[in-house]
């Protein structure tokens, strides 16, 4: 990374991001969609979750604390560009590789029953395993997790991130 994108993360208050944002569902690859994205704001604008939001450099990102993303299409429908192809990218037909995380800060793995999100995913990815010392924890199946992020804003302890493939 050059010292000029250092300096403009910084001063954008980006320096502390450590993970890649997450682009709408079908985006291109990285290097493909930000070369031909237009940053228009028409995907964000046909969101009717309202989680596309306008990310670094202007370009789309999704933003989970806002709600989950019914995959509806409507992004790409109106994306004039190509960056985001509905009929496109991925070989499983999936609209990204996107994936829950449930870090250290999880009420449940504190000992605190809490089950909020297990009981937002629709996919039954997130289970609770009994523990030895009496306490469920967290599991997430990687394979039914369709990356939705409908876990991600009712988590009291805001302990649930969502990861791409590469991340």
């Amino acid at each position: 990374m050059s010292a000029e994108l250092s300096r403009a993360a910084f001063l954008r208050g980006g320096f502390g991001r450590q993970t890649a944002p997450i682009r709408p569902p079908w985006a291109r690859n990285t290097d493909t969609f930000t070369d031909i994205c237009e940053r228009c704001g028409a995907c964000r604008t046909a969101c009717p979750a309202g989680i596309i939001v306008t990310g670094g450099g202007g370009f789309p990102e999704v933003d989970f604390q806002k709600g989950a993303c019914s995959f509806c299409g409507r992004c790409a429908e109106v994306c004039r560009s190509g960056a985001l192809l509905r009929n496109g990218q991925r070989d499983d037909g999936a609209p990204w590789a996107v994936t829950a995380r449930i870090g250290g800060g999880c009420l449940a793995v504190q000992g605190v029953v809490c089950r909020l999100c297990e009981e937002q995913c629709e996919e039954a990815a997130i289970r609770f395993r009994l523990a030895l010392g009496g306490y469920a924890l967290p599991e997430i199946d990687g394979e039914a997790c369709n990356g939705c992020g409908a876990c991600v804003a009712p988590c009291p302890a805001q302990s649930i991130e969502m990861r791409g493939e590469s991340q």
